[in-house]
């Protein structure tokens, strides 16, 4: 479980101060698909880098299964498995080499490594990739050989920012099911996303961010019933209050 309690985060000093995540409060639970969405500089990814300890807020504090992010960084990362924006593999590496790499770093040993490597690259469709260097590889394969790498130490806390951006249909069906996979398997998914029909079929609740503060925290039913609107998009519009940055 993932817990965000009043966490601050502002870059700049005197008039150049920006405030990008102005007290955001949420719970990501387990056994639960949790998706954050918001307009365009609304503090989405900045909460994000916050949770998995590449930022430190300014204030407020940061719980993985209870644990404070910021007394103990190196426990919480053992309980994230993370793909960030910018997904950072080793361009002259193999997609097994990327994979397995990480799984050293985190001490898996090479039985586990080799289990957990080959059980994901059958989840994510990319057996086919894996022993090709991920130089030139689409957005598709590089986003799959990421998340690969990300669980290959079989954490129990997800964080997805933009699991889907650039993929296509079918690369996309793969990755909701994989997605709903994690979540049968009790694990904690929280992921942002800008596709509204995807958040609609997979989440069970939704944290909206606006301006740095979270200004709904509901299910798809209780964001509609709350808006009177009866499409999602239509009821992310109202609460964020602009038709401007639909794109999160």
């Amino acid at each position: 479980m993932i817990e965000v309690k009043n966490l601050h985060k502002a870059f700049g000093k005197g008039a150049k101060r920006v405030v990008a995540v102005d007290g955001a409060s949420f719970v990501a639970r387990d056994g639960e698909i949790t998706g954050l969405l918001g307009p365009n500089g609304a503090g989405k990814t900045t909460t994000l880098r916050c949770l998995y300890t590449l930022m430190q807020p300014d204030s407020g504090q940061v719980l993985v299964d209870g644990i404070d992010a910021a007394a103990d960084p190196v426990a919480v990362r053992r309980r994230l498995g993370v793909l960030p924006d910018a997904r950072g593999l080793y361009k002259r590496l193999t997609a097994r080499e990327n994979i397995d790499y990480f799984a050293r770093l985190h001490g898996i040993e090479t039985q586990t490594m080799h289990a957990r490597r080959e059980a994901l690259a059958e989840a994510l469709e990319m057996r086919d990739i894996l022993d090709r260097r991920t130089e030139g590889f689409s957005q598709g394969q590089r986003v799959k050989t990421a998340i690969a790498r990300a669980l290959v130490h079989d954490p129990k806390n997800v964080i997805l920012d933009e699991p889907t951006n650039g993929l296509d249909v079918m690369s996309t069906r793969a990755m909701r099911t994989f997605l709903k996979s994690m979540k049968a398997e009790g694990r904690c998914v929280l992921f942002s996303s800008h596709i509204m029909q995807e958040v609609a079929a997979l989440c069970d609740r939704i944290v909206v961010i606006a301006r740095g503060r979270v200004v709904a925290d509901e299910s798809p039913d209780a964001l509609r019933a709350q808006t009177g609107e009866a499409n999602l998009e239509d009821a992310f519009v109202k609460l964020i209050g602009t038709d401007e940055g639909l794109a999160a």
